[in-house]
């Protein structure tokens, strides 16, 4: 076990990002994905063509498809997979734990099933005895792999496990901040992704600037609503891990989940706009998590409802939109 290496589970775009960035000026990284094939493929091209063509893996990057050799590598693991296998990727890990190994995730949702926020399902899975950690922030994977600037935070109950972590992030082009408030981070990450399929639909449908600063501007406060319900820091919102990673997601089209609503206000489906982007789209499987958690919780979140109406209710997007300026008028 390396000293100063890091083992990142998922191969996708963001954990091949995560991965290329802690191997960068020669320090030791592993990258282990859950298909053996595509771990091949990335092995054999130095490169993950798939999700990041053209991006060489700096020759500290070693490419892993044996799950026990990854987590054994390395004294800390960073996840970064869908959050609807979090879970599952943690039962997978556990077994090869070993004392002393810290885990961070870099994953942003709610699990679909229980409406469980990250950290809680982390403790479920692996008990206290290991120090945990979230990354989050305004991160699209191919330019944080380019190396254009980029900072996030690092939030952890365990200081000293955050400024670790924020270390190890550091180069010269990503700066990590650190923090303790881990429910306000989460929930930030997860909830943007609603809000910019909502941003998307309203730029599809041609509603112009106006529009999508109302729904960032009203989107951040629901965020802030709902967090606040469930323990989160009110000023978490104002910061990287929320107002900033709302506004990236819903202002470019290197956001997925922006793209898919650009494509349902075209009129394609969701299985045709799902196919056509060809990556997990978080906010549509967040958005059923949402109008079900708001509701238990008593908080009114009427933009993520509405992103829920149009996915799962064929409800018409020009009615959604219509639905949001009807509501009752009152005070900011």
């Amino acid at each position: 076990m390396a000293a100063n290496c890091v083992s990142v589970f998922g191969a996708g775009s963001w954990g091949t990002a995560l991965a290329i960035l802690l191997s960068q000026g020669q320090r030791p990284a592993v990258l282990w994905g859950h298909n053996p094939d595509h771990q091949a493929a990335l092995a054999g091209a130095r490169c993950n063509e798939g999700y990041l063509p053209g991006i060489a893996f700096p020759d500290s990057l070693r490419i892993e498809a044996d799950i026990a050799t990854a987590v054994t590598a390395s004294p800390l693991l960073l996840i970064a997979v869908p959050s609807h296998v979090f879970r599952e990727t943690l039962k997978r890990i556990r077994p090869f734990l070993q004392a002393g190994q810290k885990i961070a995730w870099a994953s942003k949702g709610l699990e679909p099933d229980t409406h469980q926020l990250l950290h809680t399902i982390a403790e479920q899975e692996l008990g206290e005895q290991y120090p945990l950690a979230v990354v989050s922030g305004p991160t699209f994977a191919r330019e944080v792999a380019s190396g254009l600037p980029t900072a996030v935070t690092v939030s952890s109950r365990d200081s000293a496990f955050a400024e670790q972590l924020a270390a190890r992030l550091h180069t010269e082009t990503f700066r990590a901040y650190t923090g303790t408030d881990v429910v306000g981070v989460e929930i930030g990450g997860a909830v943007k992704n609603v809000l910019a399929i909502a941003a998307g639909i309203a730029d599809g449908l041609g509603f112009g600037a106006n529009t999508r600063a109302a729904l960032i501007t009203r989107g951040l406060a629901e965020m802030s609503r709902l967090g606040q319900r469930l323990g989160a820091d009110a000023d978490t919102f104002m910061g990287l891990a929320g107002l900033g990673d709302l506004v990236l997601t819903c202002t470019d089209d290197q956001s997925r989940n922006r793209r898919f609503g650009k494509a349902i206000a075209a009129g394609n489906s969701a299985e045709q706009a799902f196919t056509d982007i060809g990556q997990v789209v978080e906010g549509a499987k967040t958005a059923r998590v949402l109008h079900e958690l708001a509701a238990s919780a008593g908080v009114d979140m009427p933009i993520s409802e509405q992103v829920y109406q149009v996915i799962y209710a064929n409800h018409d997007p020009h009615k959604a939109v219509r639905d949001l300026l009807q509501r009752e008028q009152k005070a900011e």
